[in-house]
């Protein structure tokens, strides 16, 4: 939506990695050395952790991006709980190895030949494992045990693991992992990024899709949002895509700090426990935002928000409707002269129409909210299609 309005060739803060969108924060910079001195050493555990939402999935990508394939043959793992038999299938499959049953020992033997084979034609393996916080400790040595595998004295597979700031603390501290310390050959840990670092990666992301300048972003902004995200890239790019949004839906052509704490306030009150509204309360169509949008990809879920979005159209008409009459039945009372006390109808009147504006003033901020989050649930499932 805010990509048409503001002129712009696509989303400048996807949530999902892109290594077009590569931003060389200072901690970044220094991750990217780490991983090339690590693959040029060609063997061991290179280790990268850093917060979620970090960038080491996007810092990854911009690596992959830049390697020759004919050289690097990269498999990679988004790890859930795995065990040790468990992980030695999942390695095989993502170097596209069919290996039929449970066997582990055959899994094991359809490695190590495809590990020679790309060998003697020249290309060296990397295993990227993300998330690696999430594995069970025998599988962290099977893991090991895959850098033993080489071809005379040339190890077959370099290892890159990436995980959260747990898993640093689970591979220094626990008694177990002894041997995979001592072949960790490089590792760095993803700071946030600076204060100062967050206005050049905004106006970087939005010059990637062609931003003429167009919102503008005011002075006092930048400040802000790196309060509110800490400077974790992610945490930074959901509120630009608010932002955006918002300006977009307000037909602003600036943003300020003033649309960051509104932003703010939405995403507080997302998160806030609902209560039952009291029952005496008038009728009015609850806002979208109080039911968790968790199932992306259900055609159900949307056609029945998209049902509660014209329900709460058509309610939202019939108060205006029913203010424009109490209106014109106000100002036939004032035409006529007539006083308040000589004449009771009047200001129950003037009454009855402050309350539909406050009826319909709340009606309004619940769908400018509700219309927000259906757009935003919308994008970011194509966007997850597309990924």
């Amino acid at each position: 939506m805010f990509e048409e309005f503001y002129g712009l060739s696509g989303k400048p803060f996807q949530l999902t990695p892109d290594p077009a969108f590569y931003f060389p924060s200072g901690t970044h910079r220094k991750a990217l050395s780490y991983l090339r001195y690590g693959l040029a050493q060609g063997e061991g555990f290179i280790v990268i952790t850093g917060e979620v939402g970090a960038g080491k999935s996007t810092l990854v990508a911009h690596m992959i991006a830049s390697v020759d394939p004919r050289q690097l043959t990269i498999g990679q793992v988004v790890t859930s709980k795995l065990g040790g038999e468990e992980i030695v299938h999942v390695v095989a499959q993502s170097f596209g190895l069919p290996v039929e049953g449970h066997d582990k020992a055959s899994a094991l033997g359809a490695i190590e030949a495809f590990l020679h084979e790309e060998a003697r034609a020249g290309r060296r393996c990397l295993l990227v494992v993300d998330e690696a916080q999430n594995l069970a400790v025998e599988a962290l040595e099977e893991l090991r045990m895959f850098s033993n595998f080489q071809l005379g004295s040339h190890p077959l597979l370099q290892i890159l693991l990436l995980g959260q700031p747990e898993f640093r603390d689970t591979l220094q501290n626990h008694t177990g992992l002894e041997q995979l310390r001592q072949r960790v050959i490089a590792t760095h840990h993803l700071a946030p990024m600076d204060a100062q670092e967050i206005e050049p990666y905004t106006l970087h992301r939005m010059r990637m899709v062609g931003w003429n300048e167009t919102p503008a972003f005011e002075a006092g902004l930048f400040e802000g949002l790196y309060t509110a995200s800490g400077g974790i890239p992610r945490k930074l790019n959901q509120l630009l895509n608010r932002l955006l949004l918002l300006g977009a839906v307000d037909q602003r052509h600036s943003i300020d700090a003033g649309m960051l704490q509104s932003v703010l306030a939405e995403m507080a009150s997302d998160n806030a426990t609902s209560e039952p509204a009291p029952e005496a309360a008038p009728a009015q169509a609850a806002p979208l935002a109080d039911q968790p949008v968790e199932t992306a990809g259900s055609e159900a879920l949307e056609q029945a928000q998209a049902a509660r979005l014209e329900q709460a159209l058509a309610e939202r008409d019939a108060q205006i409707a029913e203010l424009q009459q109490a209106v014109v039945e106000l100002a036939r009372a004032l035409e006529d002269g007539v006083g308040a006390q000589a004449h009771p109808e009047l200001a129950a009147l003037r009454e009855r129409v402050a309350q539909l504006e406050t009826r319909l003033a709340e009606q309004e901020r619940s769908m400018h909210h509700s219309l927000t989050m259906l757009i935003e649930w919308i994008e970011d499932r194509d966007g997850s299609i597309a990924a």
